[in-house]
């Protein structure tokens, strides 16, 4: 009797918490980006600097905050919005793409964003083709 008593007890407990983090991430921000691929297209090594702005929403019902933007190389560089995004609220981020000293040719890099999100991270890519300077 005791033990069908702890498994009762024992589900009961195990139901409450499911549907406690089910109604949790309900009420969480969420990033919503414009599109998570950039192409440079062709551009000379004399102007190896390209930047873009990726664009995001927190499509959310709380306070977005991005805690980390790596670069998968030193070449690559994120600048993004540091203050909270509220709700319904647009962000941005800015990479920068400086293949200087670098050799010639395609090149496809990412960035790794973290949030405090329902999705934690989400993956963004550049990529491009650097021709050599015409002498």
């Amino acid at each position: 009797m005791k033990k069908i008593f702890l498994l009762a007890v024992m589900l009961v407990c195990g139901l409450t918490l499911a549907v406690a983090q089910s109604a949790g991430d309900k009420k969480k921000a969420e990033i919503k980006f414009d599109k998570t691929t950039h192409n440079f297209g062709k551009f000379s090594e004399s102007s190896p600097k390209q930047s873009c702005v990726f664009t995001y929403t927190n499509v959310g019902s709380t306070p977005l905050i991005i805690n980390q933007a790596v670069a998968s190389c030193g070449c690559t560089v994120p600048q993004y919005t540091k203050t909270p995004v509220m709700p319904g609220q647009k962000g941005q981020i800015k990479v920068t793409y400086n293949g200087a000293g670098r050799f010639p040719g395609h090149f496809k890099k990412s960035i790794t964003i973290r949030t405090n999100g329902v999705v934690e991270m989400t993956r963004l890519y550049i990529e491009g083709d650097m021709e050599e300077a015409k002498k």
